[in-house]
């Protein structure tokens, strides 16, 4: 793998103050698209062949390919990874007064549709050594739901920055009292867990190709399953509803979700390069690591040892106190710079949205969150891009 040179002193003193007239360089964003440049032969064949709405054969063969990628019998392309969760509570059975729990580190897509369907939504807090839901504090609130007779409708653990929940601990949690899951995978295509695709033993997994995502279609997502019967039915929701008659029929209503021919299309000629833009992101990763260990009070999200992480987003947390410099401070110092970062989820239960919501713990995310800050990570990001990004933290810490 190569690394960085070593920034020089001179440089490291005056990287974040620059004041040059030599011109700024090319901002850097957090998680840009990665083209692969066979996007436009795909969409110039699927122009030629007359197809742009979701009726054509390219979603299909889009669905077919993820199925494959993810380790799951059934898919079903969508307009958005939203969309998918929508269905996935609808398909589950969520009504109104039901209970939703799910991780609190999260962002509120997860919860949105539910909440919108008249659920209650439920936060818990996270494992300290995956960031993602604590399946301890799972099984413990279920025993006491339990008893309380009001289990949830539905348990959605997430898939945080490339991190897979742990979802054998979870499903055996859930399983012991019969509540179902629903995988939100959106950052989760291409991560392990336990040797298996993030989302795998779900009921249902929900994935996003929103624009900053690992494969990209510049929005879209899909909904799979082990259950054929289940993906059927979100196919036809998805369709508004429509009834296989050769006029239009419906039995009930449905939702305009399904993804569209050019989208699907995009996807297909990224899809056969997620191992690679995997790998390039952990190496990313691995260089952010290796040329700041030397820097005291900041450190990086781990990885369970029964986890391959994605790295789509590279986190870190910052000690103030040994570091020099708090998060906020050094996200204005990378802005400064063109460098785009971002903070770390803000917790939901500390949502205005959610001010009333019940939550079991909560204090883990929320050091995550005062501590913590996005890097830029994206697949395609040299190492000289990362160099800049590299060199702002440690003049930071040294000024």
């Amino acid at each position: 793998m190569a690394h960085l040179q070593p920034i020089t002193e001179h440089a490291a003193q005056i990287l974040p103050f620059r004041r040059s007239s030599a011109p700024r360089p090319e901002p850097l964003a957090l998680s840009p698209p990665q083209f692969e440049g066979t996007e436009i032969e795909f969409l110039r064949q699927e122009l030629a062949s007359g197809w742009l709405a979701p009726a054509g054969p390219t979603p299909r063969r889009f669905e077919a390919a993820l199925s494959a990628a993810m380790d799951q019998p059934h898919a079903v392309a969508v307009n958005s990874g939203t969309a998918a969760l929508h269905l996935g509570y609808h398909l589950l059975g969520v009504q109104p007064g039901d209970e939703v729990w799910t991780s609190t580190l999260t962002f509120v897509a997860t919860v949105a549709p539910a909440v919108q369907m008249g659920a209650t939504p439920r936060f818990l807090d996270v494992d300290p050594q995956s960031w993602t839901l604590d399946p301890a504090l799972l099984r413990q609130e279920l025993a006491a739901a339990a008893r309380r007779g009001r289990l949830p409708r539905v348990v959605v653990p997430v898939d945080l920055y490339g991190q897979a929940a742990d979802m054998p601990a979870i499903r055996a949690a859930c399983g012991e009292w019969g509540v179902p899951v629903l995988s939100d995978s959106a950052c989760g295509l291409g991560a392990l867990q336990h040797g298996r695709p993030a989302g795998h033993g779900a009921d249902l997994v929900a994935v996003s190709f929103n624009g900053n995502k690992i494969v990209s279609t510049g929005g879209g997502g899909a909904l799979l399953g082990p259950g054929e019967a289940r993906i059927a039915r979100a196919r036809q929701l998805a369709t508004q509803a429509r009834e296989p008659a050769p006029h239009y029929q419906h039995e009930t209503t449905g939702y305009n979700y399904a993804m569209s021919c050019v989208l699907a299309a995009i996807g297909l000629a990224q899809l056969p390069s997620l191992e690679r833009r995997v790998a390039a992101r952990r190496a990313i990763f691995a260089r952010y690591r290796e040329e700041l260990a030397a820097l005291p009070g900041l450190t990086f999200m781990p990885e369970p040892g029964w986890a391959r992480a994605t790295r789509w987003l590279t986190a870190a947390q910052i000690d103030p106190a040994r570091f020099g410099a708090g998060r906020e401070a050094l996200r204005q110092a990378l802005e400064a710079e063109g460098i785009e970062s971002r903070p770390v989820w803000k917790p939901l239960h500390l949502q205005p949205a959610f001010r009333d919501a019940p939550r079991a713990g909560g204090e883990v995310a929320a050091g995550f969150f005062e501590r913590g800050l996005c890097l830029p990570s994206g697949s395609g990001m040299s190492s000289e891009a990362q160099f800049r990004a590299v060199a702002t933290l440690r003049a930071l810490h040294r000024g």
